[in-house]
């Protein structure tokens, strides 16, 4: 279920109803009578809850379903268990994505308070600068300070001794103590998603939260998106430099330091203490072994084992990059004409 601090609950809704707002159909419309009071990614739906299948790598994933209704291609029907309730569509994800927007909406500032709002809670000592705009339900704990402009979105909860600079923005997010993020960072904002559709390109729902631990930081500018379902997580005091991107659904381990320009795409696992030159980038649903190091501009399309050191384009270990750097060298200046080992 998304969090209910952060996501007002619209449902239930007939799968009739929800079928109609896409191109689903019913495989058995005598099913449509039943109601669906929230969306789920597809390893933790149950009962009453709407999930989707477009990946054939998880069909397996089907038989653990009880109870649940499910998006997916005609083709796969077959391998759907007894007891899920199937709607057929050729694109399974926006249909899901129609679902989601039915029973599940953002909670945003209202607009009928200017500044802090009555249902927010403040504990002893928080200090907020002028224009500082905070929304209901939102908790600030004792000796935070907030900057001018910053805004705190609804249901957000900010811990003791945090410090949030000038202009900053949170929405969808908890928040440890001891944590700095500066001037114009951005947390909690929708990560990228898309699919494709009968009627084009459409954003997908981002229900998910963002979790900063205690003792971290956020450099001026950066972005961390909230999770698509679950949440993007930053560890106990992992520092981030100015203009770094942490994408949906990452995990940052404790004590990791990401230089400026680092993008981490989405559902990455990051071990703890893992260090990130500057331009680093690491591609989408890979590891990153603890102790690990990135090097500058270098670009990650696979697992980083724990302790390595990677650099270069594509990121390979260092020593080899050395060794290839040196070959290429070599040739390039017409001496030698052993390859690299």
């Amino acid at each position: 279920m998304p969090d209910p601090r952060f996501f007002e609950d619209l449902g239930p809704a007939t799968l009739t109803e929800l079928a109609s707002l896409s191109d689903a159909r019913l495989a058995d419309p005598a099913e449509g009578h039943h109601l669906i009071s929230h969306v789920a990614p597809l390893e933790s739906a149950g009962a009453g809850a709407v999930t989707f299948l477009s990946d054939p790598k998880r069909l397996a994933d089907l038989a653990g379903l009880k109870g649940a209704a499910c998006f997916l291609r005609p083709e796969h029907a077959a391998q759907a268990p007894a007891g899920c309730i199937l709607l057929l569509t050729s694109h399974p994800q926006v249909s899901w994505a129609a679902a989601a927007e039915r029973l599940h909406a953002p909670r945003r500032h209202d607009g009928s308070v200017q500044t802090v709002h009555p249902d927010s809670t403040l504990e002893e000592g928080v200090r907020l600068s002028p224009s500082v705009v905070i929304g209901p339900g939102a908790r600030i704990g004792r000796g935070t300070y907030l900057a001018p402009g910053v805004v705190i979105g609804p249901g957000v909860a900010v811990g003791r001794d945090c410090r949030i600079g000038a202009n900053a923005v949170i929405g969808f997010a908890l928040i440890g103590d001891r944590v700095s993020i500066h001037a114009g960072a951005v947390i909690g904002e929708p990560g990228f998603g898309a699919a494709g559709g009968p009627r084009g390109v459409v954003d997908l729902p981002q229900l998910g939260r963002v979790i900063l631990q205690d003792g971290v930081t956020i450099g001026a500018n950066s972005c961390v998106d909230r999770g698509a379902f679950g949440d993007t997580m930053i560890g106990e005091n992992t520092k981030i430099d100015n203009l770094v991107h942490v994408a949906h659904n990452v995990r940052l381990g404790r004590n990791c330091v990401a230089a400026a320009f680092t993008g981490v795409s989405g559902s990455t696992v990051v071990g703890d203490g893992v260090a990130f030159g500057g331009k680093a980038g690491v591609a989408d649903h890979l590891t990153v072994g603890a102790g690990a190091q990135i090097g500058a501009s270098a670009s990650v399309f696979k697992d980083v084992p724990a302790g390595e050191t990677w650099t270069g384009f594509p990121a390979r270990p260092l020593k080899r990059w050395l060794r290839e750097t040196a070959w290429l060298s070599r040739k390039a200046g017409g001496r030698g004409t052993k390859g690299p080992e």
